[in-house]
């Protein structure tokens, strides 16, 4: 196969004329020069410079070759242009993963900052749960994703790089009926005895539930199991219980219901 150093080297020395200019454009010796045209003719099996005291002519061979080589460097050029376009970010596409509670709060934001800054990159965002997530990752449906974790179960993977964003604390939601509605803060404890709203099919705010009281030290009565935290809260503003959400899902607060951060 044919070298392309050497052939680009060989289109410079057909667009001069002449070896040594091309040595002194290019800061070379002419003998490095003229022995790389020496062995690219070995590899093309033909002579493709006639060399005489005035410079070089090019053999029909040596035509044909340098006109590829002009085409090589075209080529070449725009994959260095486009290449710097993606590093750049003024092309390509970004596909990027999202849960819903952050889908609805945090992503918007820099959806817009990002098409404003790189209007020529093609963003794509598919929303999931973490299972979901993590098998679009895998199947590279998408580049990079947002996802959470909790201290007893972090992001633990080698093939994963992880950047923390943000702390997104849990806040307590109640009636504002009820009679701790109103207060500045609020623990686990303080509705030892009152019903429960949590998020269904072993969602991770469970769990959390579960856990926080039971470190307070009870067991939460569950009244009612919600798969979204609208629903949550429209149970809670109905007096059915109390809930725990994560302050990311808080962004549109229904009437009737209080927030209470949680101590």
């Amino acid at each position: 196969m044919l070298d392309v150093r050497r052939i680009l080297l060989f289109t410079e020395v057909a667009r001069r004329g002449s070896v040594t200019a091309t040595a002194r454009a290019l800061n070379y010796t002419p003998s490095a020069v003229s022995q790389q045209i020496s062995r690219l003719e070995t590899e093309a099996g033909q002579p493709l410079l006639e060399r005489h005291a005035r410079g070089v002519t090019l053999t029909d061979a040596g035509r044909a070759l340098a006109e590829r080589g002009h085409r090589i460097e075209r080529e070449l050029r725009a994959a260095e242009n486009e290449l710097a376009d993606y590093a750049g970010l003024r092309a390509g596409t970004l596909r990027i993963g999202t849960f819903p509670t952050v889908g609805a709060s945090l992503l918007p934001q820099a959806v817009i900052a990002f098409r404003d800054a790189h209007p020529d990159v093609r963003l794509t965002v598919r929303s999931a749960r973490i299972a979901g997530l993590w098998t679009m990752l895998e199947n590279r449906e998408i580049e990079m994703s947002l996802m959470w974790d909790y201290d007893w179960s972090r992001i633990d993977r080698e093939d994963i790089v992880v950047t923390p964003l943000l702390d997104d604390p849990p806040a307590l939601l109640v009636s504002d009926r009820h009679p701790l509605a109103g207060r500045g803060t609020a623990s686990l404890a303080d509705f030892a005895h009152d019903p429960w709203i949590t998020r269904a099919e072993h969602h991770p705010v469970a769990e959390a539930l579960i856990r926080g009281c039971h470190a307070v030290g009870f067991e939460p009565h569950i009244v009612y199991e919600a798969h979204d935290y609208q629903e949550a809260q429209a149970m809670v503003a109905a007096g059915i219980g109390v809930a725990l959400a994560p302050t990311l899902a808080l962004e549109g607060i229904r009437p009737g219901v209080d927030v209470l951060p949680l101590q």
